[in-house]
């Protein structure tokens, strides 16, 4: 899993026009706001955004933010994407895809952005 480079070709933060996560201190900021964020709910952005454009599936995300096995049935991910989304704001919907019985997908900001549909390659993604 490698990290999101950025323009300043810094390999510890993601920068795009609205999302600033810094690996290193981690923390993240929204139009330069700083976001109040859990452990966790920082535990998830981070592993979406380190694997941006990829769909980390829902067993993969709970054991790796969580450490729960895929026995586990729990709705804690649900809940915590749910506030995620409230404190990204007006950009959630276009940072944080879900797709439909598998996980979840972090979209780089692009204006006019189109989510695409095909199936990810990562490793990550093909560990599930």
């Amino acid at each position: 899993m490698g990290l999101v480079q950025t323009a300043s070709n810094s390999p510890y933060r993601y920068q795009d026009a609205h999302l600033d996560v810094d690996f290193v201190r981690k923390c993240a900021l929204v139009d330069s706001h700083r976001l109040v964020l859990t452990r966790k709910e920082y535990d998830l952005l981070a592993l979406l955004v380190e694997n941006a454009g990829e769909i980390i599936p829902r067993n993969v995300l709970l054991l790796r933010v969580w450490g729960y096995s895929s026995e586990i049935r729990t709705r804690t991910l649900d809940v915590h994407v749910r506030r995620l989304r409230k404190k990204l704001g007006s950009y959630s919907e276009q940072y944080i895809e879900t797709i439909f019985g598998i996980g979840y997908r972090f979209q780089p900001f692009r204006a006019n952005q189109r989510f695409q549909t095909g199936v990810p390659t990562s490793p990550l993604a093909a560990s599930a």
